[in-house]
C-alpha cells in the first residue's frame, strides 16, 4: 500500500507539473465518450439503442476537433469556449440526429467558468446555454420540449454551476492559506521581538550587577593596597569587603545567567529575583564600602508586583553606584522609596561635587549605559524618570513606577529613543 500510495503522489505531481498533458489525456477520455456516446441513438417508445446507426464522418471530424481544442483550455479558456460552442452549433444544425459535440462545450465551459470571476461566469453561462438550446430545438427534427434538447440546456447549466463552485473553493482555501501565512509570519516577529526584549532585560540585569559590585570591589582594593602597610588590620577588612561583594557578584551572576537555561534545567536558579525586600542588605554594602547612606523612607507595605519591585530595587542599586564613582570623597547619599497612591516613587539624591555624581557614568568618559538602562527598566513599565544635578550641588534620580505595572505598547517611541542624553 505505501508503494501504491507513493506512485498516485508521483503521477499528482508529476501531471501538476505538466498541465498541457494532464489536458491532453482529458481531451483523449472526452473524445472517446463522445464517440461511445454517438452510437446510442433514441427510439420512440423503446428507449435508446446502442449500434443501430455508426456517426457520420463529418460528426467525427467534429468531435475530433473539439477534443483537439480541449488541450489548450487552460491557456486560452474562452477562445477554446467559442471553438467547442461553434461546432456544437454547425452539428445541431447539420446532423439529425447529433453527435454529442456538446461534451466538448460542457467541459470548456466549466473551464471557463472555473478560471474567472462571477460575473464573467454568468455572462457567458447564459449566452452559451441560451444559444445552444435554441440551436437544438430549433433545427431538430424533434420536437424543441424533446428530451435530448432539454438534455443540452441541464448539462450546459450544470457545467457553469459546477465551475463556479469550484472556483468559489480555491478562493476560500486560498484566503486561509494567506491568513495562516500571515498568522505564522505574525508569531515569527513576536517571537523575534520578545527574544531581542528579553537579551536587553538580560544585558541590563548583567549591567547592574557587574556596574554595583566591581565597584566596590576597585574601591576596597584601593583602600587596601593604600593601609597595607601601615595598617594591615584595616587592609584586612578592606580585602574581607572585596571577597563579600564579589561572592554576591558571582550569586547575582550566576542567577541572572540561569535565565539562559532551558526550562526544566535542574541546575537552573530557584531564588526570587532582587528587590526591596533587601534593600537593607544593599544600603549595608554600599556603607560599608565607604558611603554615608540614609534611608529617609520606605514603605514596603503592601509589597510592589514583582516587576516593579525588581524595577526599583535596580534603580537604587545603580544610582547608589555611580554616586560611589563619581560624587567624589565626602559624598552622602539618601534613598526613598514612598508610595503615592497607585504609584511609587524612588528618589536617590547625593551632595556630591565630583564630576557631577552620577553624571560620569562610566570610566570618565560619559559613554557607559547606566542611567539609560534605568530609563529603559522605568519606561517598559509605564513609568518616568528624571536625573540631573541639583541645584547648589549633588545629583538626583527620581523615578515614578505604577503599582500596577504595564508594557509598553510596541507602537510607542523605543525606550532608547526616550532616554536623553547617557550619563
Amino acid at each position: 500500500m505505501t508503494t501504491l500510495g507513493t506512485g498516485v503522489l508521483r503521477v499528482r505531481h508529476w501531471l501538476r507539473d505538466h498541465p498541457l498533458a494532464l489536458d491532453a489525456a482529458l481531451a483523449l477520455a472526452v473524445l472517446v465518450a463522445m464517440i461511445v456516446g454517438s452510437f446510442v441513438h433514441p427510439r420512440p417508445g423503446e428507449g435508446p439503442s446502442l449500434g443501430t446507426r455508426p456517426p457520420a464522418a463529418s460528426g467525427v471530424l467534429l468531435m475530433v476537433a473539439g477534443a483537439v481544442a480541449l488541450i489548450w483550455r487552460r491557456r486560452n479558456p474562452m477562445v477554446v469556449l467559442a471553438v467547442t460552442a461553434g461546432l456544437t452549433v454547425v452539428e445541431l444544425v447539420k446532423s439529425d440526429p447529433p453527435a454529442p459535440v456538446v461534451m466538448s462545450t460542457v467541459i470548456a465551459l466549466y473551464t471557463v467558468a472555473a478560471r474567472t470571476d462571477r460575473p464573467t461566469t454568468w455572462r457567458v453561462g447564459l449566452l452559451t446555454v441560451a444559444v445552444l438550446t435554441a440551436a437544438a430545438m430549433l433545427f431538430g427534427a424533434a420536437p424543441w420540449y424533446s428530451q435530448q434538447n432539454f438534455g443540452v440546456l441541464a448539462w450546459t447549466g450544470m457545467a457553469c454551476a459546477a465551475g463556479d463552485a469550484v472556483r468559489s473553493r480555491r478562493a476560500f482555501v486560498g484566503a486561509i492559506r494567506e491568513r495562516a501565512e500571515r498568522a505564522e509570519r505574525t508569531r515569527d516577529e513576536e517571537a523575534r521581538r520578545r527574544v531581542a526584549e528579553e537579551r536587553l532585560r538580560i544585558a541590563r540585569d548583567l549591567h547592574d550587577v557587574v556596574a554595583h559590585h566591581i565597584a566596590l570591589v576597585n574601591v576596597q582594593a584601593g583602600v587596601a593596597a593604600h593601609v597595607m602597610d601601615k595598617r594591615p588590620d584595616q587592609a584586612k577588612e578592606a580585602l574581607a569587603h572585596v571577597r563579600e561583594a564579589s561572592r554576591s557578584a558571582l550569586n547575582e551572576l550566576r542567577a541572572t545567567v540561569g535565565l539562559l537555561r532551558q526550562s526544566g534545567d535542574p541546575e537552573a536558579p530557584t531564588e526570587p529575583a532582587p528587590g526591596l525586600a533587601v534593600l537593607d542588605e544593599l544600603v549595608d554594602t554600599v556603607r560599608r564600602a565607604g558611603l554615608p547612606v540614609e534611608v529617609a523612607c520606605t514603605d514596603r507595605r503592601p509589597p510592589l508586583p514583582a516587576a516593579v519591585d525588581l524595577a526599583a530595587y535596580r534603580v537604587i542599586q545603580e544610582a547608589l553606584t555611580n554616586v560611589r564613582k563619581h560624587a567624589g570623597p565626602g559624598a552622602k547619599a539618601e534613598v526613598s522609596v514612598v508610595r503615592v497612591g497607585a504609584t511609587a516613587e524612588i528618589t536617590v539624591i547625593d551632595n556630591g561635587f565630583g564630576g557631577g555624581g552620577c553624571v560620569g557614568d562610566g570610566d570618565g568618559d560619559g559613554g557607559g549605559h547606566g542611567l539609560l538602562g534605568m530609563r529603559e527598566r522605568v519606561t517598559a513599565l509605564g513609568g518616568t524618570l528624571t536625573a540631573g544635578p541639583r541645584y547648589g550641588g549633588g545629583f538626583r534620580v527620581h523615578a515614578i513606577l505604577p503599582v500596577e505595572a504595564r508594557t509598553a505598547e510596541s507602537g510607542e517611541p523605543g525606550a532608547a529613543g526616550r532616554t536623553g542624553e547617557d550619563v
